[in-house]
C-alpha cells in the first residue's frame, strides 16, 4: 500500500491555513495515498478531525506527532489507535515548553473538527523542544503500542545525525526516515546503526502543493478494517513482520 506517513496541518507552526484535515485526507486519496499519518510539531489534537476526514476519501489515517526533543531532534511518532496518540499528545503537553506562540509570524496553530470547523487555537508555541531526551520519549511512544524514528536523517535542520553528529544504536531505533531516498545508500554506508532499519520516505508538507504526488509503497496488505492496516504498519515500522 503507499503511504505518507509524515504530513503537517494548520495546526503546525508554519503549516498552512489550507492544511486542513479534510483537505489533506482528499488531496491524499486523489494522489493515490493509501495510508496517511497526521504528524503535527508536539502535537495530536487534530487527529480525532483528521480521522473523521479520512473515512469520507477511504484514506487509512494514522495518528502521530513530530516531536521536537529536549536535543531539538525531529521524531515521528506514530500510534496504532486514536486514544494512545492522544495519551502521548497529553504528556507532551505537559512537558513543552511554555513559549507563547506568534500568530503574526508561526500562523495560528488552529484545531479543527471533522468538517473543517475552527473549534480552538493552541496558545503555546508547538514547535519549540519539549523537556524529554530521544530515549525518555522513545520509551514513552513504544510504552503505548507505538513506533519512534528520526526525522529526515539526511538533513542538517533537526536532523539527528546533524545535531548528535552520528546515528545512535543504543537506543533501538528500527526505522529511520529520509527526506531524499536518493541519499541512503551514501548514509548506510556511513553510519553503520542505519544498516538493517526500515528505511521511509515522505513528504513532511506543511502545505497543499508539497504533499507526495508519486507516495513510494510497502509490504502492508489492505483490509477494510483500518485498525489493522494501522497495526500492520506499526509492526512492519517495528521490524515485526
Amino acid at each position: 500500500m503507499t503511504y505518507d506517513l509524515h504530513i503537517h496541518s494548520c495546526l503546525s507552526p508554519c503549516g498552512d491555513e489550507d492544511m486542513t484535515p479534510n483537505n489533506i485526507a482528499g488531496l491524499a486519496m486523489l494522489n493515490g495515498v493509501e495510508i496517511a499519518a497526521l504528524t503535527d510539531h508536539n502535537t495530536t489534537l487534530n487527529c480525532p478531525a483528521f480521522f473523521e476526514a479520512c473515512k469520507n476519501y477511504g484514506v487509512v489515517p494514522i495518528p502521530g506527532m513530530e516531536l521536537t526533543t529536549a536535543e531539538e531532534v525531529h521524531m515521528v511518532c506514530l500510534f496504532p489507535s486514536l486514544e494512545s496518540a492522544m495519551s502521548f499528545g497529553e504528556y507532551v503537553s505537559n512537558n513543552r515548553m511554555k513559549i507563547k506562540n506568534r500568530p503574526d509570524i508561526f500562523g495560528k496553530q488552529q484545531i479543527l473538527d471533522g468538517e473543517d470547523n475552527v473549534i480552538g487555537e493552541v496558545d503555546e508555541l508547538l514547535i519549540s523542544a519539549c523537556n524529554l531526551d530521544i530515549d525518555t520519549a522513545y520509551r514513552e511512544v513504544i510504552s503505548r503500542g507505538g513506533v519512534a524514528y528520526p526525522a529526515h536523517v539526511d538533513k542538517q535542520s533537526n536532523g539527528i545525525i546533524a545535531i548528535l553528529g552520528d546515528f545512535p544504536d543504543y537506543i533501538g531505533f528500527t526505522c529511520a526516515e529520509f527526506h531524499d531516498p536518493s541519499r541512503i545508500e551514501e548514509y548506510t554506508e556511513k553510519y553503520a546503526a542505519l544498516k538493517g532499519l526500515v528505511h521511509v520516505n515522505s513528504s513532511d508538507s506543511h502545505y497543499l502543493d508539497t504533499m507526495s504526488v508519486d507516495p513510494p509503497d510497502m509490504p502492508i496488505l489492505p483490509s477494510n478494517d483500518p485498525s489493522k492496516v494501522r497495526q500492520r504498519v506499526i509492526d512492519y515500522l517495528k521490524r515485526l513482520n
